[in-house]
């Protein structure tokens, strides 16, 4: 077998016969391994405390300490076990054999010894280990740059998080001034000057959300989703009274389905969902906008809430992408909304996306787990 290519090891033979010793030593030195070698499993054990071989050819049948417990030894500690262990043995009985390898052998070799068959085995044994070394090590330093990613990660956010709120104090501020010349404004009946500061107004809110939105991203990605069964209408209603001057300036009809089913989830998140969908189809559907809220059971445990509103349909190629991540997103006009919904639904096992009617009208949805009654789920 040619070895030219092969990296050399050192090899440790254990046998308590001198002549297996020598051949063995002789042939496996001119194939250019380093050979150390011991006369029975005490002395295999005391050398291994202080140089650790590559690959350990072990007679089962010695004195004293056979190779079996010299191999239960060397496969307890730490530092030992991980060196391949090859029995030679005269033993043909298959039950010696499958101990050998339930007590971590990786091979045998049955006496008298082939030379050939010696070589290509401790060849195939020290090539497997050094790709398992090697795995290791990248395994090891995946885990290292993972680390490091997921702490800078932690950082990044932080840091985001950080800025949000700075920058959410002046506009809290700006939130005051504007309401003073607004009401002024309208004492005095300047509706030239009062369109101008609406659109101020309009323009801090519109900051306000995108900071919002960044934080509210953060959260999603780093809590679980807290699961309240939720009352709808009672999620819709402030969110509303939110874009009460969206809806006056498009002139909107928004009209609510009244009964809802009860659906699991957490209320500020549910609000956010409704507030970047009604505020996308504001902004981009019919004109004026005409919206339908609205809800239905989809009988396998998930309720179907949707938006039906009056704007140019969507394509396909623009619904494939909508709703998902920001990479794919990140010129298009809904910006981190939508994403969003779908990142805070996947939080509860559900999905959201878009459906489109012929030329003129869209139908947006997300879905939730539905509160089912015991009593109910036993009868269905």
């Amino acid at each position: 077998m040619d070895t030219s290519e092969i990296e050399k090891g050192t090899l440790l033979i254990v046998d308590d016969v001198p002549n297996n010793l020598k051949m063995l030593f002789t042939y496996l030195r001119d194939h250019e391994f380093k050979i150390r070698v011991a006369q029975d499993g005490e002395d295999a054990l005391e050398q291994l405390e202080y140089a650790k071989p590559d690959l350990i050819l072990l007679d089962v049948m010695m004195p004293k300490v056979d190779g079996f417990e010299v191999c239960r030894r060397l496969k307890a500690n730490p530092d030992t076990k991980d060196i391949p262990i090859i029995f030679m043995t005269a033993l043909t009985d298959t039950v010696d054999k499958v101990q050998g390898f339930e007590i971590g052998a990786v091979d045998y070799i049955t006496k008298p010894v082939q030379q050939e068959e010696v070589l290509a085995r401790i060849t195939t044994h020290l090539t497997l280990s050094k790709m398992k070394k090697l795995l290791q090590q990248e395994i090891d330093l995946r885990e290292q740059d993972n680390h490091v990613l997921e702490q800078r990660n932690h950082d990044l956010e932080a840091y985001a998080k950080v800025v949000a709120r700075d920058l959410k104090k002046p506009l809290i501020r700006l939130s005051g001034l504007t309401k003073v010349l607004l009401n002024d404004l309208r004492k005095e009946k300047k509706e030239t000057l009062l369109q101008f500061v609406n659109e101020i107004e309009q323009s801090r809110y519109d900051m306000v959300a995108t900071i919002d939105d960044l934080l509210l991203l953060a959260e999603v990605r780093t809590q679980g989703g807290t699961m309240d069964e939720l009352n709808m209408s009672e999620i819709i209603s402030p969110v509303q009274d939110r874009l009460e001057y969206l809806s006056r300036k498009y002139s909107a009809k928004i009209e609510i389905q009244k009964e809802w089913p009860r659906v699991w989830g957490y209320a500020p998140w549910l609000e956010k969902v409704w507030e970047n969908l009604l505020t996308y189809s504001l902004k981009n559907g019919g004109r004026p906008p005409y919206l339908k809220l609205g809800a239905e059971s989809t009988g396998n445990g998930y309720v179907r809430c949707w938006l039906n509103d009056n704007g140019p349909a969507t394509s396909k190629e623009k619904a494939k992408h909508m709703f998902g991540a920001m990479e794919s997103i990140e010129h298009a006009e809904e910006g981190l909304g939508m994403s969003i919904i779908q990142r805070i639904v996947e939080q509860y096992g559900g999905n959201a996306g878009v459906d489109s009617h012929g030329y003129i009208g869209n139908t947006y949805f997300f879905t939730l787990p539905e509160v089912v009654d015991y009593e109910e789920g036993q009868a269905g």
